[in-house]
């Protein structure tokens, strides 16, 4: 083994920025390495078997990368995803995730969840994927968040529902077509009806 730990970090993260400790396994690093790189400062303990190293340039997105290794079936949803897509100077305290109506409950020491359950047949409409740190997230597009945030209005707020809607017409980031499309398959399509219709006009 080397023993120049960051040349060989920035090796076997090849662009990452946070790896489970059993992804490191199976790219050569075994436990009593991991270890060594922890007790040399050179690698560090993010969350419960999570890791990055030293020096590893982190976005500001950097908890939904951290979510995603923890939860890979799971996908960013709702605060978070609207702040994915830059639609809110606020940053949530929690990442948003949804998960399956069968999938067990994660439980994170760090980044702190909150997790809402979507519906099997509508778990996929608007699901995009991202290339970030060298991870693959899954994020409802801003059409889908928009109409999700309208669902979960008593939790978030009509306010932000309200915001995120003009304000992501106001940028172009979905057409009154594409809303409608997602609001109508996810049954939300009257709730949205007289908003939809003020932008219209």
């Amino acid at each position: 083994m080397k023993s120049d730990w960051h040349e060989v970090l920035s090796e076997l993260f090849d662009g990452a920025t946070a790896l489970r400790s059993k992804d490191l396994e199976r790219r050569g690093l075994s436990r009593t390495r991991i270890s060594e790189a922890v007790d040399a400062g050179e690698l560090e303990r993010i969350g419960r078997g999570l890791y990055t190293f030293q020096g590893a340039e982190q976005s500001e997105h950097h908890s939904l990368v951290q979510v995603t290794r923890l939860v890979p079936h799971a996908a960013i949803c709702l605060l978070s995803a609207l702040r994915f897509h830059n639609l809110t100077s606020q940053n949530p305290h929690e990442v948003w995730i949804a998960i399956d109506p069968k999938d067990r409950k994660p439980s994170l020491d760090y980044p702190s969840v909150k997790v809402v359950r979507y519906g099997a047949e509508r778990f996929g409409i608007g699901l995009e994927e991202h290339e970030l740190e060298g991870a693959t997230i899954r994020v409802y597009s801003m059409a889908r968040t928009v109409v999700d945030l309208f669902r979960y209005r008593n939790k978030v707020g009509l306010d932000v529902a309200l915001e995120a809607l003009r304000e992501g017409w106001k940028e172009g980031k979905f057409t009154l077509a594409e809303i409608n499309r997602i609001a109508g398959l996810c049954r939300m399509r009257n709730v949205m009806k007289p908003y939809l219709e003020s932008l219209a006009t």
